[in-house]
């Protein structure tokens, strides 16, 4: 069941979608060779704890960190540790979320670790413009597979793999909830209504479209080992435009 979000619920979750994005500007700021994937979580945890708001991925199912640092062939929930340091060259996925006074925010973003290759640029630069894509077909009276499909057309015009076994989804009391949003089309014709808040991740693939899950039962990779990037936005559904959620807003926390 989808559940429309109210006046009170958006205000939180605009709230708490500000915080994600104070961890992304920071991310950006600090991201560089030689620093641990350890570093940018506690940078992180500070953020969030900071502006009174919970690491939203801390202990959920069991999972060990605060945020999810996926860099190279792995897509998602990649988990920091001290030893694992980024390399000029690599690109690394970033997932946040935050929960303030109950409500989520929940956003990622794949960053280059100092000068990265042409092809990674491009895989960068088609999955961000994916998202972009998606974001604008969320408008009342559209339907799922809009959204889906979005992604799916810069997926196959760049040529890339898409993940299929992971995707985008409602977002707000919890951070999972109705409805899953595939990254290629399926003939899901549920209608978008406004009050849906929908965390839209496209997941694409320098090579296949095959992952699995790596030995630590979390970390998500390629099968092929070429390169994955991911970006992500909570939107939510408007009487007009689309509203980024995980976003700064101009002036500040209110």
């Amino acid at each position: 069941m989808i559940h429309k979000k109210s006046r009170e619920d958006i205000k939180r979750m605009r709230h708490a979608g500000h915080i994600v994005a104070l961890v992304h500007k920071e991310m950006k700021r600090v991201i560089e060779p030689g620093i641990s994937t350890k570093e940018l979580d506690s940078i992180a945890y500070g953020i969030i704890r900071q502006n009174k708001a919970q690491p939203t991925f801390l202990g959920y199912n069991g999972f060990p960190a605060n945020i999810c640092t996926s860099i190279n062939h792995q897509v998602v929930h990649g988990i920091p540790a001290e030893d694992v340091i980024l390399k000029e060259g690599d690109i690394v996925s970033v997932d946040v979320g935050a929960t303030y006074a109950g409500l989520v925010g929940d956003s990622a973003w794949t960053y280059a670790v100092g000068k990265i290759d042409a092809e990674l640029q491009r895989l960068m630069n088609a999955t961000e413009e994916a998202l972009f894509s998606a974001i604008k077909q969320m408008r009342e009276g559209h339907v799922l597979d809009d959204v889906s499909g979005a992604v799916e057309l810069t997926a196959q015009r760049e040529k890339l793999g898409i993940v299929r076994q992971y995707g985008g989804h409602g977002v707000g009391r919890r951070m999972h909830e109705d409805p899953f949003l595939f990254n290629y089309k399926v003939g899901d014709k549920t209608v978008l209504k406004q009050g849906y808040a929908i965390a839209i991740e496209p997941m694409l693939n320098l090579g296949a479209d095959e992952v699995a899950v790596e030995a630590d039962n979390w970390t998500v990779s390629t099968v092929d080992k070429k390169a994955s990037a991911h970006f992500e936005h909570s939107v939510l559904v408007t009487d007009s435009e689309p509203l980024v959620l995980t976003q700064l807003i101009p002036d500040g926390l209110t």
